[in-house]
């Protein structure tokens, strides 16, 4: 029988699947101390040491004897501990103890040339690890070991990282190497991973600040300078400019277990060659995304321009079908477009798509489209790329695509796949029961991942006896429509899971997005993190979900449907407020790295059994945000329909900060509609009123702002509070100053002040005094501007706030513009600069770099002014803002 032994997180044994009682824990250490060594002799004094330490008791040979014997008894013939004349030896197939899979897969690793063989090779070595090696064993020699070989899992997953990043995954890994970066602060190679990941997101200045913040943290810390390798890979990215030159690489790993479909992708071969964009249609369950992948990777040589990949939900049970618009925007943010350049307008920014890919050779993938107006907008211009979608519809609206028909496997091709599963050997046991097995499972090769995977939980029960089961169950043979037998075998590999894994399946079920993440799914389900991760592992392995970058858990839209059919209705409420207020509460925490200065809001405590779960610092806050994005709205949509109507207005207000960091107006937009339409309050109305205006503000949107300011303003008063009266007196100037009506906004400007000064938040007092000083300069006091200006100049420099200090200055230089002191000007808009570009804010920069280019032509510097402006420019260019642009070139041709 099948033995297996496990070190790699709590020490624990099976034999036939089975567990082991391995008694108590000094009798657990026996067994780590003789598996850490299989198939070699380990000294009685070696054993007594490792067991004991320096404490060992005088009869200790003996108790190691005794010892021995439970454990020979529990093992019984499966395991032999062999006594050797001068210690003992555990004598069993090396491979039965994860450590030595671990390691042999390891060096496999090494030894191989291709990056996507050392990532399959990796991941399968990471998946063995359960958690913090010998739980469960305690003393020095323990302690040592456990060190040893988290070292050992730290080299293999950095090891995989790099493989990974090499295949150019960096957006996908983001979140995980932004929390290891974290958590490793000082890690040279890690610090390395984190700046490519970055930079292969797109997100270039941040990875040039990172280089910042390690090198100025090593030289503090340990005296020392980077490498030379990361050295050179921040030359690397220095020289990085343009966002053409950003290649996205965002397809998923091509599946592991392909097998068949020859004539399908030699299909595709030749509508790709025909006529560029190809549809693969069939029933769900039918491996049209496993097709897609399986074609992309095969032909990624055709695409050196990148590949780009989204997923649109077009048949999730729970969700509607993503709206083209989100798909352009994340593509245009996978290409390199900064959030600031993307037009406000949809057509326009699906016009900016076509542009960019029109003369690039990439390919898109679009999977699990609901209809053909989908995909229509997503069509890149030109002739260069090419496109492949997948639906369950036949999308005859595509007139110019070649539609490609999936079918059911041949039995040979079900024969492979059922084989690649579950191994040769089992199958050749018993070919008649494995042929019954393929004929119930029809050809689908949902069903038949389910079926394989089942057959391997249950090693002790035939081939026979489980094709019997399905039988009895009233599965004759599937007949290819998965949403009448999918069912059937989801409720057979249903009765098999513990009952732990039952509850947190079903609760996957109704778990809002598309994904979720492990401390997420700790809370949903009550959980502990290393409970919630064993039983995520045991669903994958059951082939029920598939874990993906970031330990995140994703569901097939049949088995969603399936497992939310199995929720208790009575626990449904409380899973899913442990859920909402993970989001609230982490997102809270990650926001106030954000944004350290932002007013404090007040929270509720979590319910119990609730993981809250900050990163530590704020590259890693963005991280959670950036991968929870797509989480979020329906995270926010679940609380609204529970009526759950404080959480729906915390969720907008604790995501605020990072929406505007990164120029996601539309997933502002789109929250603070869901937080208006639940607030019930005068407070939390008033602040969903203000925002909504500053957000419609942002893009041009000024006679819809207008009415949610003065909406605003109008229950501000009501309320009477300090600070939401300052808040919607300022967000009011803002506007006006927008709409260039400056006498207004200078009105709103110094109406906000004395409310700022009630609340005490000199951040808030410093930035209040900056919009008076500028509005003032704008309507020619001079003296008031100035004295403001200073004012806020002092408090941000005390504060220590640096991109604020640079916006004081901007103020000041503009007040001493218009008073005609032209040098003063200049020295305050070249600091500006100065910090601007520490903090690594182009968009700023480009601004002020374009006022202070009119200071010299005032002063009449022409040939510093040129200069000065064709740096502007080189920004305006890189941030796809053209209006601009062409009227900056037309200012330098002059």
């Amino acid at each position: 029988m099948a033995v297996e032994i496990a070190l790699l997180g709590e020490v624990s044994a099976r034999v036939g699947g089975r567990p082991v009682d391995l008694g108590p824990a000094r009798q657990r250490c026996v067994l780590a101390a003789l598996a850490i060594d299989v198939g070699k002799v380990v000294t009685v004094t070696q054993l007594t040491d490792r067991v004991w330490g320096a404490d060992a008791p005088r009869h200790s040979r003996a108790t190691l004897q005794s010892y021995l014997s439970r454990l020979r008894q529990a093992f019984g013939a499966a395991v032999t501990f062999a006594s050797r004349p001068n210690g003992y030896a555990l004598l069993v197939d090396q491979s039965s103890v994860d450590v030595v899979r671990f390691r042999e897969l390891r060096d496999e690793a090494r030894g191989l040339t291709g990056d996507e063989a050392v990532a399959r090779v990796l991941t399968e070595a990471s998946a063995l690890w359960r958690g913090e090696p010998l739980t469960g064993v305690g003393g020095d020699w323990a302690g040592l070991t456990r060190d040893r070989l988290t070292a050992e899992r730290l080299d293999a997953e950095l090891d995989l990282l790099d493989a990974r990043l090499r295949l150019g995954q960096g957006p996908e890994l983001l979140a995980v190497i932004s929390a290891r970066a974290a958590h490793r602060p000082l890690d040279e190679r890690v610090a390395a991973q984190h700046m490519q990941a970055l930079a292969q997101a797109g997100r270039i200045p941040e990875a040039l600040e990172g280089f910042r913040a390690f090198r100025t943290r090593l030289v503090g810390e340990l005296g020392t300078e980077p490498g030379r390798e990361l050295r050179d890979l921040h030359e690397q990215l220095l020289g990085t400019s343009a966002p053409a030159q950003v290649v996205p690489r965002q397809l998923p790993s091509a599946p592991a277990q392909f097998v068949g479909r020859d004539q399908d992708l030699t299909e595709l071969d030749d509508a790709m060659r025909a006529v560029g964009v190809a549809t693969i249609a069939g029933a769900g369950g039918m491996g049209k995304t496993w097709l897609a992948l399986q074609w992309a990777h095969r032909n990624l040589h055709r695409f050196p321009d990148g590949q780009l990949f989204v997923d649109l939900r077009g048949f999730s049970p729970d969700e509607r079908p993503m709206e083209p618009d989100v798909a352009i925007r994340g593509f245009l943010h996978a290409l390199g477009v900064d959030a600031a350049a993307v037009p406000t307008d949809p057509g326009a920014r699906a016009a900016m798509f076509r542009g960019l890919t029109a003369r690039r050779r990439m390919l898109v993938v679009a999977d699990n489209a609901a209809d053909a107006s989908q995909i229509t907008p997503l069509l890149p211009g030109g002739d260069t790329c090419r496109v492949l979608v997948t639906s369950r519809n036949r999308l005859q609206g595509l007139v110019t695509a070649h539609a490609v028909g999936l079918d059911v496997l041949a039995d040979d091709d079900a024969g492979t796949l059922l084989t690649a599963r579950i191994g040769t050997t089992r199958l050749s046991l018993e070919p008649l029961a494995a042929a019954r097995l393929i004929d119930l499972c029809g050809g689908l090769p949902l069903a038949l991942s389910i079926v394989g995977a089942r057959v391997l939980t249950e090693p002790d029960l035939s081939l026979a006896a489980i094709a019997r089961q399905l039988e009895e169950l009233g599965l004759g043979a599937l007949d290819a429509d998965p949403s009448v037998s999918v069912p059937v075998v989801l409720s057979w590999s249903y009765r098999a899971l513990t009952d732990r894994q039952r509850e947190l399946f079903a609760l996957l079920g109704i778990a809002p997005g598309e994904d979720i993440d492990l401390n997420a799914a700790a809370s949903l389900a009550n959980l502990s993190v290393e409970n919630a991760r064993e039983t995520l592992l045991a669903l994958e392995q059951a082939s029920l979900i598939s874990l993906g970058s970031g330990f995140r858990a994703r569901m097939h839209d049949l088995v969603r449907a399936y497992a939310a059919g199995r929720a208790d209705h009575a626990r449904r409420e409380e899973a899913l407020r442990r859920l909402v207020d993970h989001h609230v509460h982490t997102a809270h925490a990650n926001d106030r790295l954000i944004d350290p200065h932002r007013p404090l809001i007040t929270l509720t405590a979590a319910a119990e059994g609730t993981h809250v779960t900050p990163a530590t610092d704020k590259a890693g806050a963005r991280a959670w945000f950036d991968a929870e994005r797509g989480t979020r709205p329906a995270v926010q949509q679940v609380a609204a329909g529970l009526g759950w109507n404080d959480e729906v207005v915390l969720l907008a207000r604790v995501a605020h900060a990072y929406h505007q960091q990164r120029g996601h107006l539309d997933d502002e937009l789109a929250l603070w509609q869901t937080a208006l339409d639940a607030a019930t309050n005068p407070a939390d109305l008033t602040l969903a009123h203000r925002i909504m205006g500053s957000s419609l503000g942002q893009v041009q949107r000024y006679d819809e702002a207008q009415h949610h300011l003065d909406a605003a303003l109008e229950l501000a008063e009501q309320v009477g509070e300090a600070l939401p009266l300052a808040a919607a007196h300022g967000t009011a100037a803002w506007l006006w100053a927008n709409r260039s009506d400056y006498e207004r906004a200078f009105e709103h400007a110094k109406a906000a002040l004395p409310h700022y000064e009630k609340s005490g938040n000199k951040m808030l007092i410093a930035m209040a005094h900056s919009n008076i000083g500028h509005c003032a300069a704008e309507v020619g006091d001079t003296g008031q501007g100035r004295r403001s200006a200073v004012t806020a100049l002092e408090l941000l420099h005390d504060l220590g706030d640096r991109h604020g200090e640079a916006s004081a200055l901007d103020t000041l230089a503009h007040v001493e513009h218009q008073s005609g002191n032209h040098e003063k000007a200049i020295l305050h808009y070249e600091h500006a600069v100065e910090l601007y570009r520490a903090e690594d804010d182009d968009y700023a920069t480009a601004n002020t770099l374009m006022r202070l280019g009119h200071t010299h032509v005032a002063a009449g510097q022409a040939r510093q002014a040129a200069e000065i402006w064709r740096q502007a420019l080189a920004l305006l260019e890189q941030q796809g803002r053209d209006e601009e642009a062409d009227e900056l070139r037309g200012r330098l041709a002059d």
